[in-house]
């Protein structure tokens, strides 16, 4: 991998704390690669041969069951996928495609728990990023389980409201795959925008306009303890 590349994956909070020589030692069997529009990247059940950063693009995590697909998530620079196969040598337990082009490095799993067993910095990193995701999963479970569809809608926008820093945003997602994470089918979604619309809520085609955040908060009831991604 260029030494080129090295600040940009030196800032995640995964090597942000590591000893320099064993961030060398780990970038060392890595490499970049530039790969076109929707081509899958992993399979699940394959092995989990390499960590994954992606440091342009976008890739979308979404898995397959009975003829059926779901969108899992869907990750911007910089960040990292999978790191539980990775650390548990375990197969990929979710398939990962580019959605647009994407530059994406490959760190061999092999080399990353290695360095896991002597870099103790890097080991704590690795933990707290794993519990993050795991508390994150729980967090999905909760709003599938507990709210309505047009909740977990309500509650989507107003996350991506503060993102934005605006009311007016654009969904960073289709709505065919906003539709597969929050559990909806695509003619359910649509249903559940026009639901949204007493509370403020107006759809131009990607383009989402809250007239009333203050009106819908109430409606959807927003909890840190499931929309926070930080909490």
């Amino acid at each position: 991998m260029p030494d080129s590349y090295y600040p940009e994956i030196r800032r995640l909070d995964l090597f942000a704390s590591m000893e320099d020589a064993r961030f060398r030692e780990l970038m060392r069997g890595s490499y970049v690669q530039n790969f076109p529009p929707r081509i899958e990247l992993i399979t699940e059940g394959d092995p989990s041969d390499f960590m994954h950063i992606v440091l342009e693009g976008s890739v979308e995590l979404f898995s397959s069951w009975n003829g059926r697909e779901t969108s899992m998530a869907t990750l911007t620079p910089v960040a990292t996928f999978i790191l539980a196969a990775t650390i548990r040598d375990a197969p990929y337990l979710m398939s990962a495609r580019t959605l647009d082009k994407c530059r994406v490095a490959l760190v061999p799993s092999q080399d990353v728990r290695a360095v896991f067993d002597q870099d103790g910095e890097f080991a704590r990193a690795i933990v707290a990023e794993l519990a993050l995701c795991y508390r994150s999963v729980v967090k999905n479970a909760k709003d599938l389980k507990l709210r309505t569809s047009l909740e977990r809608l309500a509650n989507y926008l107003l996350r991506q409201r503060a993102r934005a820093g605006s009311d007016r945003f654009e969904l960073p997602i289709e709505k065919r795959r906003l539709a597969s994470r929050l559990g909806m089918t695509p003619e359910n979604l649509s249903r559940a925008f026009k639901g949204l619309r007493p509370y403020g809520v107006r759809v131009d085609g990607n383009r989402i306009e809250l007239s009333d955040p203050a009106d819908l908060a109430g409606f959807a009831k927003p909890n840190p303890l499931i929309d926070d991604p930080l909490s």
